[in-house]
């Protein structure tokens, strides 16, 4: 299965982003962000996958993931079980910490752990102890202190001689293509589902984002908001069936998506310069126009010029 896309947005006044989320979460899903992550498991045990790696998991399971890396823990919980608190979650950038690398020396001892975080590195029981204190003051500090706290922990892991990496060596991460893969199965469900109530909301999960994170994802893949891409596809497959078929204004506005005629010949009004019943009227006088003369008919003839799609 291909991964989803995680927007993970940290803030711009921030270095890192930290936090927690239980279990079953929306973000609980095979997926991937560009963001390097560092995540603890605090409750339950179960299975993960980090690329190419398939293990067991249990309270004080820490992994550092890098960039792209598709990842996911999958809790063995009875149905209908919430957990409050499942881990802890730390994700930050490549760039901004490079940079920091670049201008402090001493953190050179932490570049070689960045590079294999491309596989997937899982830390020793007694680095994970140490890292979940860590974690747990970090929640509480803000300020500069949170900068100091992090080096702190990056020193910690860096430091871990018992480490070990998990995806194979001939794992090679593809974002173009998971991307690809997940913008087409959206537009793909749009096209299959124009005629039933279709919400960005619901869209969204079925990507697996959040809603915020699909917002932004669907606007950068498609260069347009959600619900103008989803007009003018409405749009577009009410033309078609204005040409093609006989059908009903009212029948075509209700086919299309549409919860009612008014707003239907609005949209269609904004897009086309003309109210659908004038575009239907246009598109047959060109047909009949288009149209050899009776006399002129030859055998064989076989009726009508082909109709042009909808432009």
């Amino acid at each position: 299965m291909r991964p989803s896309l995680e927007l993970v947005g940290i803030r711009e006044t921030e270095s890192f982003k930290l936090w927690t989320h239980g279990y079953p979460y929306e973000t609980v899903r095979w997926h991937f962000h560009p963001e390097y992550e560092i995540n603890l498991i605090t409750r339950t045990s179960g299975q993960f996958f980090v690329g190419d790696h398939t293990g067991q998991f249990s309270p004080g399971h820490l992994c550092l993931v890098g960039p792209n890396v598709p990842h996911n823990w999958i809790s063995d919980v009875a149905p209908g079980q919430t957990i409050a608190e499942r881990c802890i979650v730390l994700q930050f950038s490549g760039k901004v910490l490079r940079r920091g690398i670049e201008t402090f020396p001493e953190l050179a001892a932490v570049e070689r752990l960045l590079v294999e975080a491309n596989r997937g590195v899982q830390f020793s029981t007694p680095v994970s102890a140490r890292a979940g204190r860590l974690l747990r003051q970090l929640l509480r500090t803000e300020g500069v202190g949170r900068i100091a706290g992090f080096l702190g922990l990056l020193e910690l892991l860096a430091g871990d001689g018992e480490r070990r990496l998990l995806a194979s060596g001939s794992f090679r991460p593809d974002p173009e293509q998971y991307q690809s893969s997940t913008i087409n199965q959206v537009l793909r469900y749009l096209a299959e589902h124009l005629h039933e109530r279709i919400r960005e909301p619901d869209l969204a999960r079925y990507a697996g984002m959040q809603d915020s994170a699909f917002s932004r994802f669907f606007r950068r893949s498609t260069g347009v908001p959600f619900v103008s891409y989803l007009n003018r596809l409405r749009i577009n497959r009410a033309c078609e069936m204005l040409i093609e078929t006989d059908a009903s204004i009212a029948d075509i506005c209700y086919a299309c998506g549409f919860n009612n005629l008014s707003n239907f010949n609005r949209q269609f009004l904004a897009a086309k310069a003309m109210p659908p019943s004038r575009f239907r009227r246009f598109h047959r006088l060109n047909d009949a126009m288009g149209l050899p003369p009776p006399a002129a008919s030859r055998p064989g003839d076989s009726g009508p010029a082909r109709r042009q799609p909808c432009l």
